[in-house]
């Protein structure tokens, strides 16, 4: 053994000869350096278990790490704006769709209003687990991306929670910081939220192809119900329009008919493996055909003006602020009625649309408005606001600058009845009074500008009873009237009813009675269904029930009161019988049942008019002359083909026409009358005297600046209006009786200072009125 070996070390180079380090016989030795390299060939790139397990930690921490910062550092956003956007909905009242007024067709509904079997069917189609798994469901996500990697088909993977983060919070991007962040979301709100809550936002949020939003609008275009209504087979083919909204549309795609009847099956199939739906039960339903597509009208023919009317009862009742209202998400049931809607439209189009000729200059300035109450409920069962609203945007059942004319007279002789008025020589004013129908009759007992109003076309009728004069809407009889009653009397009176007290030109002055007021015909139906009442009245109701996801919103319901006697309003009705059985509404006879109506005119004939109504439905109808390029009231003369145009033409055909197919199938009812005492003297008992019959002016009447500058304020107390019937001179007396022209201006009449001072005739339902009776139709 060399020195070298026995001090215990080696050289480096162990090729110098003589250190005695070659391999001892018989013995194999190793390639120099084999000692430090350790494991050779494959053995080489298999990792050791030490590597492994080293990979495996620093792995998991990264991923714990990163789970736990992606939790921390992703909330829960707020909601999309596209997720939150509603339309209001419009409904007849039988509920069928009249309008969505925004771009979004959605409409959320709680989960309650569902049907259990429609919740069923959406998580046989999407998640069957739903109940049971947790927010995500990392194994599907990973059998999904497996399958849409090996060319299975595009698979999401996502549960009903993921994909209703995706909706509401998120977008629909196909991006991996999107996939992520749905990811942490959903687990936070797995933990916030119940599962009901859940699949509720599902529901509302998922897109089911015609621009349908959430399961309600879905039900209402596929089938044009309200989710409530849906059966099981319905609601199973709703939810296999989640899976390919436009594909499986068998109306517009009936090529994938094949596709969409697989998919209805797969999701019964899956309620039956589920026990949700038995088998017998399953066997016995046949694929539910969706309906056609039905084409967006906006806001176009009726709707739009329907949308106008009810927003503005809203408003203006203090229902809904006009900035709430315009969040949407609002479900308005209306008190239209779809069959009288259709009713009165068809009038309209027969009597008056279809006639109209592009050659005619006049025809292009037609317009009409309408609207139909129930007076027993005071609700709004029919409304025209126009041809079509995307033409002719203004609402002529609501505008409020049109004259009345003529169909106020009965607002005055409702007034007359009500204050036991008399005339100005002492004769109480009943339908057989004997007036002066003497055209431009000096108005006597007015103390303003003298004011002697002339009759339609000029005629002088001579001595005629209030009966008659109504017939004949003589103007004379009735401007006299309304000073005999006050023209304050009949101005509140005409309130009562329903007028608004605002309505412009509703002035105290005796041409109060040929309505220069430009009521709107709404307003008019009001009043008219307030005597039809029989006095009673209820504020026009338009709007049945408002909801919001789910919850009502609370409707105010007016009560009907007491606006004038029972006594006033029935004696009123006996004499527009007679309008309608042989006066100048003849054409209304047309309805086939007891009426009783009102013909009236504008100035310069830029409106015509008919008020009317049977027992059970009071309506009114306007012609309206208004130019469409410069909006200017024009008048009627040569409209239709006709020189003219008056309420007893047109107006009261349409009424006819309407009331007739409003009320088909319903039995014609009698008016039950309790009228006036003397009510029904087919002879009237005194007459005017001959100088009455006689008098005339031959100064025309002042214009209406001028009458405004004589008329009193509104707000004046009521017994001016008695100041103004008594003598001007100290030295005229009181005749008593009937009077000749040096003494009938100074004639003094009964009145009463207050309107509540009347108190038996104002009484409720339950006061005895002095005559009563079942009248006969003449």
């Amino acid at each position: 053994m060399s020195e070298e070996q026995r001090q215990g070390w080696t050289p480096k180079d162990g090729t110098v000869v003589g250190l005695g380090l070659a391999s001892a016989p018989g013995k194999k030795g190793r390639k120099a350096g084999a000692a430090r390299t350790g494991r050779a060939g494959l053995r080489r790139v298999i990792p050791t278990w030490r590597s492994v397990l080293g990979t495996f930690l620093i792995v998991t921490l990264l991923m714990v790490g990163g789970f736990l910062a992606g939790y921390m550092l992703v909330d829960i956003p707020p909601a999309n704006a596209a997720a939150t956007a509603q339309s209001n909905v419009y409904l007849y009242k039988d509920g069928t769709q009249i309008v969505r007024d925004g771009e979004v067709n959605r409409e959320k509904v709680k989960l309650a209003q569902v049907p259990l079997t429609v919740q069923h069917a959406v998580l046989a189609a999407e998640d069957r687990e739903f109940y049971a798994e947790r927010a995500v469901d990392p194994q599907a996500m990973v059998r999904a991306g497996w399958n849409t990697l090996t060319g299975k088909g595009k698979q999401s993977g996502s549960t009903i929670t993921q994909q209703y983060v995706k909706n509401y919070y998120l977008g629909q991007e196909q991006t991996v910081s999107r996939k992520a962040k749905e990811f942490f979301i959903a687990i936070k709100l797995g933990r916030e939220q119940s599962k009901r809550d859940i699949l509720e936002g599902y529901l509302n949020t998922s897109y089911f192809g015609r621009n349908a939003y959430g399961i309600q609008a879905a039900a209402q275009a596929y089938y044009g119900k309200g989710i409530e209504d849906i059966d099981t087979a319905k609601g199973a083919y709703l939810a296999s329009l989640l899976n390919a909204p436009s594909a499986y549309d068998v109306a517009t795609h009936p090529e994938n008919t094949a596709g969409a009847l697989g998919r209805w099956n797969y999701v019964l199939d899956g309620m039956v493996k589920e026990k949700w739906l038995s088998p017998a039960n399953r066997a016995a339903m046949k694929f539910p055909v969706p309906q056609k597509v039905k084409p967006p009208t906006g806001l176009s023919g009726q709707r739009g003006y329907i949308v106008q009317a009810v927003e503005d009862y809203l408003t203006n009742n203090k229902i809904i602020d006009e900035n709430t209202l315009a969040t949407g998400g609002y479900r308005i049931t209306t008190t239209l009625e779809p069959e009288k809607q259709k009713a009165f439209a068809d009038a309209i189009d027969d009597q008056v649309m279809s006639k109209l000729d592009k050659a005619r200059e006049a025809d292009r300035n037609v317009r009409v408005g309408g609207a139909s109450i129930d007076p027993a409920t005071g609700k709004v069962v029919a409304m025209y606001g126009g041809v079509d609203y995307t033409k002719q945007y203004v609402n002529n059942a609501t505008r409020r600058d049109y004259q009345v004319g003529s169909t106020f007279k009965p607002f005055v002789f409702t007034a007359a009845v009500q204050h036991e008025a008399t005339t100005q020589d002492d004769r109480t004013i009943t339908p057989n009074t004997v007036y002066s129908g003497t055209n431009r009759r000096l108005v006597r007992g007015w103390s303003g500008k003298p004011y002697s109003p002339g009759n339609e076309d000029e005629i002088s009728y001579g001595p005629i009873t209030v009966r008659t004069a109504t017939d004949m809407s003589v103007n004379a009889v009735y401007a006299q009237m309304a000073m005999d009653v006050g023209p304050g009397k009949v101005r509140r009176t005409a309130v009562r009813l329903g007028i608004p007290e605002n309505t412009p030109d509703l002035t105290d002055s005796p041409s109060i009675a040929l309505g220069p007021a430009t009521a709107s015909v709404l307003d008019m139906t009001e009043a008219y269904a307030t005597l039809a009442n029989h006095g009673r009245h209820g504020t026009y109701t338009l709007v049945e029930k408002v909801s919001k996801d789910g919850g009502n919103v609370p409707v105010p319901k007016a009560a009907a009161k007491r606006a004038v006697s029972r006594e006033a309003a029935d004696t009123t009705t006996l004499i527009l019988q007679s309008v309608v059985d042989g006066g100048t509404g003849t054409a209304a006879q047309s309805a086939g049942r007891p009426a009783a109506g009102k013909t009236g005119t504008a100035e310069e004939d830029q409106a015509a008019w008919f008020a009317g109504y049977t027992p059970n439905l009071a309506t009114v109808v306007a012609v309206m002359g208004q130019d469409p390029v410069t909006g200017a009231h024009k008048p009627l003369y040569g409209a239709l083909g006709l020189p003219r145009i008056n309420g007893g033409g047109a107006p009261a055909k349409i009424w006819g026409q309407f009331t007739r197919e409003a009320l088909q199938g319903t039995e014609a009812e009698e008016f039950e009358l309790e009228v006036q005492e003397g009510a029904e003297e087919e002879e009237p008992s005194e007459e005017p005297s001959e100088t009455e019959e006689t008098e005339s002016s031959e100064e025309p009447s002042e214009t209406p600046e001028e009458r405004e500058a004589q008329e009193p304020a509104e707000d004046q107390d009521e017994s001016e209006d008695e100041d103004r019937t008594k003598s001007s001179s100290d030295d005229e007396t009181d005749t008593g009786g009937e009077t000749d022209d040096d003494t009938d201006t100074a004639t003094t009449r009964r009145t009463s200072d207050d309107d509540d001072t009347d108190s038996d005739r104002t009484a409720e339902d339950g006061s005895r009125s002095r005559f009563s009776r079942t009248p006969r139709r003449q």
